[in-house]
């Protein structure tokens, strides 16, 4: 494919932008190349700026759980916008939103909204601090939880470790109350509580990771850290930003039964617009203020343009009695597909899925943590990514990524999807022997 304006805009963009990019992983520093600037989208296709189309795979990174530009979503969007864009007052919307998120998802019993996952978690964490009275938090490694300098730290060389910054700009102090330990590993855990257990404010999880590719829970792994954050009177936060209305309408925690203290959200509930929240027992949430002492503000958090796509999208996904039964089937077959594809062409790998999120390693052995994950062949998956590109599949620029389904897609689009990468493959094999 010829991507001659995608490059000319790239150049321009990094006249102006740092990195030429406003998120890091959209720059295409992981698979090389130029990063493909996309004009429109509509279904489950996206089109770039030089007339291609891509079945797409990411799908804003994950929002968009009904596709791009759906018409409810649109109409609910164009009306908002028509009565003001935003008024930095309280507005009947944030309580629709609030009101079906609880209804929804087991843990919340009281939520807040943020302008992004990373204002949530963030504001999630201060909560748990304020309410515990505890400086310390655990984090696994390879869980994403946004960019604040709490969670831009990396384990050091052994199970369980006080953490180093991994980013130039997070001072050692942060990161020394910040202990990261192995996911899919509830010794590290039980050894982090032994030592430090009246330290600990909370443990934050991504309760299935999709920030490192997918890798799911070991079984009864859940509920062992509930256990664990139980008995040392810890507050246990999911994130489910983006497991939130993917793997169920409750997210993980409907699924495996494990209620968190805390929960945060994002992606879907804003259809497509910048959203984050935070909520969970109301007891908790009565530490905020202005009831509680724990600040929390935000000018644009709960803004009516995000709240009026949240509340047309979770409606959808509410009244939709088959829409998670119909994306699970969607996204097995690309899985178990995938799975048969890399087999025929003698590709170690590891496949996984969760609802309508999929995942997959061009791994050895199993992934269930970070090391394993490393273990990846990122050098293939550079090659299996632009190859599909150029066969118009928009996967994530990264190996370490989770894929997502939208109801839009097609047991056709799927299938467009599994003949291109046995071409992919096939071509990549050739051009190695």
């Amino acid at each position: 494919m010829n991507f001659e304006r995608s490059i000319s805009a790239f150049a321009r963009a990094k006249n102006v932008i740092a990195g030429g990019v406003n998120s890091s992983v959209r720059a295409f520093k992981a698979v090389g190349g130029t990063p493909v600037f996309m004009k429109s989208g509509a279904g489950a296709m996206i089109c770039d700026i030089d007339g291609h189309e891509f079945i797409d795979y990411v799908l804003s990174w994950g929002p968009l759980i009904l596709g791009h530009a759906h018409p409810a979503v649109v109409k609910a969007i164009s009306a908002a916008a028509a009565r003001g864009s935003s008024f930095g007052t309280p507005t009947e919307a944030e309580s629709e939103l609030a009101e079906l998120i609880c209804a929804m998802v087991p843990s919340v019993e009281r939520l807040r909204f943020t302008s992004s996952g990373t204002e949530a978690t963030m504001s999630a964490v201060r909560l748990a601090r304020g309410y515990t009275r505890r400086d310390k938090i655990v984090k696994f490694a390879g869980c994403y939880h946004g960019a604040a300098d709490s969670f831009l730290i990396a384990a050091g060389s052994s199970a369980l470790t006080l953490g180093v910054p991994n980013s130039p700009g997070v001072p050692k102090s942060v990161a020394a109350d910040t202990i990261v330990v192995p996911y899919n590993n509830a010794q590290a855990l039980e050894n982090a509580f032994a030592e430090f257990g009246s330290q600990i404010a909370c443990v934050i999880v991504e309760p299935c990771v999709g920030n490192m590719g997918l890798v799911l829970p070991h079984e009864g792994y859940l509920a062992r850290l509930r256990e664990i954050c139980t008995r040392y009177k810890a507050v246990l936060i999911f994130d489910e930003v983006l497991t939130g209305f993917r793997v169920a309408r409750g997210g993980v925690q409907e699924r495996t039964g494990v209620t968190p203290d805390l929960t945060t959200l994002g992606k879907v509930i804003g259809g497509g617009l910048p959203v984050g929240a935070f909520g969970g027992r109301e007891e908790i949430m009565a530490y905020l203020t202005p009831d509680g002492p724990v600040f929390h503000a935000g000018t644009l958090s709960g803004n009516p343009l995000a709240m009026a796509a949240g509340i047309a999208t979770l409606k959808i996904v509410r009244d939709d009695a088959t829409l998670y039964e119909r994306l699970e089937v969607l996204t097995k077959l690309l899985a178990d597909g995938l799975h048969e594809i890399f087999d025929k062409h003698d590709v170690p790998h590891q496949t996984a899925y969760a609802g309508s999120l999929f995942g997959y390693f061009f791994a050895p052995g199993p992934v269930t943590d970070l090391e394993s994950a490393m273990k990846s062949d990122v050098a293939l998956y550079a090659k299996y990514f632009h190859a599909m590109l150029d066969r118009g599949i928009y996967l994530a620029p990264s190996q370490f990524e989770a894929g997502f389904v939208s109801s839009a897609h097609t047991t056709r689009d799927i299938e467009r999807t599994l003949a291109a990468a046995d071409s992919a493959l096939s071509e990549i094999r050739a051009t190695v022997s």
